[in-house]
């Protein structure tokens, strides 16, 4: 089958449970999405649980294209994740409400919890060694904790929610990493001054 037209069906899906939900997620909803004739999504995914299957291998091949390199130092893994953060507010925004809509389809579709449940495992080992890398004390808690309160704020980054963004620090990004990384690790020792 053509690569190129599964991966714009595949991307159509996710604009659809961006905008409509897991339930408006349909293949005469995608094929509109994706400007094909009726029945083209059907033929490549011919029945919803592929549609649903396809959408989630999507977002974790999108996710994973997203440049993160290896910071070298705790500065540098501060402006990581707020790179990253920044980029769920903008260019990701409609990936992460994809995704937190099949987070909840795969209450009701247990199948769907397997793949979901694997990405984020990964993502966990991620920002652990990112954390390592960085040089700081890292446990598997302290790094457990950085992951989960990265997962946690999705859901406010993606919504419409000013007054939530600032009452979490949201609305400064730059200092919403660097507090976290205190909060988890205590704060960094003050820069030695030269010939002290």
């Amino acid at each position: 089958m053509n690569q190129e037209r599964r991966d714009r069906l595949r991307d159509a899906a996710i604009g659809v449970l961006a905008e409509s939900g897991s339930r408006g997620l349909t293949h005469r909803a995608v094929d509109a999405a994706a400007d094909v004739p009726p029945g083209t999504t059907k033929n490549y995914f011919p029945t919803r649980d592929a549609l649903l299957r396809a959408s989630a291998e999507r977002i974790v091949e999108l996710y994973e294209a997203v440049p993160r390199p290896a910071p070298v130092d705790r500065a540098g893994l501060a402006a990581m994740l707020r790179t990253l953060l920044d980029h769920v507010r903008g260019p990701g925004r409609v990936r992460v409400l994809a995704l937190l809509e099949l987070q909840r389809e795969a209450t009701r579709t247990p199948w769907l919890a397997a793949p979901l449940d694997a990405f984020a495992a990964a993502d966990f080992t991620y920002f652990e060694e990112a954390q390592r890398s960085a040089g700081l004390p890292v446990t598997p808690q302290r790094a457990a904790t950085v992951t989960m309160a990265l997962h946690a704020v999705l859901p406010h980054l993606v919504a419409e929610s000013p007054a939530t963004r600032a009452a979490a620090g949201l609305d400064d990004l730059d200092a919403f990493a660097r507090g976290l990384l205190d909060t988890v690790y205590g704060a960094p020792p003050p820069a030695r001054r030269p010939g002290a």
